[in-house]
This record gives structure tokens, C-alpha cells and sequence, in this order.
């Protein structure tokens, strides 16, 4: 039998009315009772890492999910994280960074509804999770909710209160579990006998988003540029940038590169991400400066890949090389 860990991290699967609106109250053992069926799959342990709303949930403690995954490692065949769905797909992105190549599953799960409810989908989540992280064949960092298995740099919250919340942007689900049943849609990446994952311990949090829409001044992302190492554009359709090459918001970028900055593009439409060269308000700002294009990445792997590749390195060369280096297909090329 499996030996599983399960991780718990708070969220809504946790939650208790406060009498001020929902809030995390409820421990790993508790969770861990409501679904007594889980001793049929695997053996189970707990811990409580914390006990957090997850919009309360960044990357501090993403990496101290990480370290508490590899201190205890060697002793577990997977690992099962309970977590709020707000920011599950973020924390799904930046563990596959912070631990990549993992031979043993790790595996973030939730729910819409507390597990103390009678209607909820958490029992069945976290059912499913486990079933998934004690599978022979499952590996490296995923997601698993309302049925589907997704990879952790693939996943996006798409829906804010229907159980199917998740979805697998621009690559396929790992797989679907119906009736008790993992079915698997892409084959297992097979890993040799006593293979282990790398762990890495830094990510740089001064990383902006800023969201571009029509008639934006550049006068903001001027005054941020002390404030933060990177900031990532999201712009319209395939990438462009108003006033193109020579505009105010060019001129703005120019000054983040002349500061030794990262600027990221990338689309603000949620499929098929972009591809700058299609039009000359785009071709030509990425001719003129050295931009990062994100193409079609998730705006979750985006973000955490940044914080990662910042964490390893400052160089405007060995940025471009780490952050265009596929990690878990959050690049297709």
C-alpha cells in the first residue's frame, strides 16, 4: 500500500462560518475524517503546514510547501496538498518550478463547498486526489478537480462558485477519474529507478502585472520601475502595443531594460495565447527591445516561471535562457 502525506494549507475545504463570513477552522485530522474510505487506497498521514484563506497565500509559502515536501520526501510515495481555489492554480505553477522532475506525485486539490457541508464537492476532490497520488504511474506536480487531472503549469480557475471551477489552458488533461476509475489521456512520463526531483529555495517576489486597455498612459509603468524586478504586459489579442515602437509605452519599456528590468508580454485572452510578429504594433517593439514573450503560457505559469527564473539569476541573458526552457509543457513550442 502507498504511503501518502497529506499537506493542508487551509481554504475553502477548511472553512467554518466566523459569523463574519467563511474562514479556515478546520484541521488535517478533521478533513481527513470526513472521507474514511481513503484507508481502502493508501496509507494516510497528516500535517498542518497553515490554516489560510488562499488569497492570503503567496510565495512564502509556496516555498514552505516545497521545503516541507522535500524534508520529508524519502519517507512518502506522493503527497496530497489541500488548498483554497483562488490561488490553486498559482501555487500549482510554482511548485512545478520550485520542484521539478518529481518521480513521486504531488498533487493540489480543493473545493467550492467545506467538507463539513452536506452538498460539497470536497469529499469526492480529495477522494480523487488520493486515488491519483497512489497510482504507480503519476508524477510531478498536478491538479485534481471535479474529475480532471491537470498539470500544474496547465491549470487556470476559470468559474468562481461551479464545482467544475479548473480547466487545462491550451494542452490536454492528464486524465479523467469516473466512478472510481483513474483514465488516463496522455501516457506517463516514465521515470528511472531512484530518480529525484530538483528542489530549488528562492523566488523573487517584485514581479507587477499590469494589465493594458485602451488609452493606458505610460506614466504608471514609469513610477513602478524602482518598485519592482519585473513587470509582464498583458496586451490585446496575438501582442501588440499601442503607439507601437515609438510610443509612450515603448519609451517606458525602454527605461525598464535601460534599468536592468525584465519585461514580460503576453495576451490578456485566456486561449491560444501570442505571437507578437503577426502585426507591426507588435513586430516591431520586439525587433527594438529585448522583450520576454510568453506566448502560451498561462498568466499563473508566467508569473511563477519569472519569480523562479529572478530567483536563479539576474542576467538579462540567463533570464532569456531559464524562462524560454520548457518546464512540465508550460511552453509549447
Amino acid at each position: 500500500m502507498k504511503h501518502i502525506l497529506m499537506l493542508a494549507t487551509g481554504g475553502t475545504i477548511a472553512s467554518k462560518e466566523s459569523g463574519r463570513g467563511l474562514s479556515p477552522a478546520i484541521t488535517s485530522e478533521e478533513i481527513l475524517s470526513y472521507v474514511p474510505s481513503l484507508g481502502s487506497l493508501c496509507r494516510v498521514e497528516a500535517v498542518q503546514l497553515m490554516n489560510l484563506d488562499s488569497t492570503n497565500v503567496g510565495p512564502a509559502h509556496w516555498l514552505e510547501m516545497a521545503g516541507a515536501i522535500r524534508e520529508r520526501y524519502d519517507r512518502y510515495d506522493g503527497f496530497v496538498i489541500t488548498h483554497g481555489t483562488d490561488t490553486m492554480a498559482y501555487t500549482a505553477a510554482a511548485l512545478s518550478y520550485l520542484i521539478q522532475a518529481s518521480p513521486k506525485p504531488i498533487v493540489i486539490t480543493g473545493s467550492q463547498k467545506s467538507i463539513c457541508l452536506h452538498d460539497t464537492d470536497a469529499r469526492m476532490n480529495l477522494y480523487n486526489s488520493f486515488l491519483y497520488a497512489a497510482d504507480d504511474d503519476s508524477h510531478d506536480v498536478s491538479l485534481v478537480f471535479d474529475g480532471k487531472v491537470i498539470l500544474g503549469t496547465r491549470a487556470r480557475k476559470e468559474r468562481t462558485k461551479s464545482y467544475n471551477a479548473f480547466s487545462s489552458v491550451d494542452y490536454p488533461e492528464i486524465g479523467v477519474i469516473r466512478d472510481g476509475k483513474l483514465i488516463r489521456y496522455l501516457a506517463p512520463k516514465q521515470y528511472m529507478d531512484g530518480a529525484k526531483p530538483t528542489f530549488y529555495d528562492k523566488l523573487e517576489e517584485r514581479v507587477l502585472l499590469l494589465t493594458l486597455i485602451p488609452g493606458m498612459g505610460a506614466e504608471g509603468l514609469r513610477r513602478l520601475k524602482d518598485s519592482y524586478q519585473a513587470v509582464i504586459l498583458q496586451s490585446f489579442g496575438v501582442g501588440g502595443l499601442p503607439g507601437g515602437e515609438s510610443g509612450p509605452l515603448a519609451q517606458a519599456i525602454g527605461e525598464w531594460l535601460d534599468a536592468g528590468r525584465t519585461i514580460v508580454m503576453m495576451t490578456q485572452v485566456p486561449y491560444e495565447g501570442s505571437d507578437m510578429a503577426v502585426y507591426q504594433v507588435g513586430q516591431q517593439v520586439k525587433e527594438k527591445y529585448q522583450l520576454l514573450e510568453a506566448y502560451n503560457m498561462t498568466l499563473e505559469g508566467a508569473t511563477a516561471k519569472l519569480m523562479w527564473v529572478l530567483g536563479q539569476t539576474q542576467s538579462p541573458e540567463g533570464v532569456r535562457a531559464l524562462f524560454y526552457r520548457p518546464v512540465c509543457h508550460d511552453l509549447i513550442c
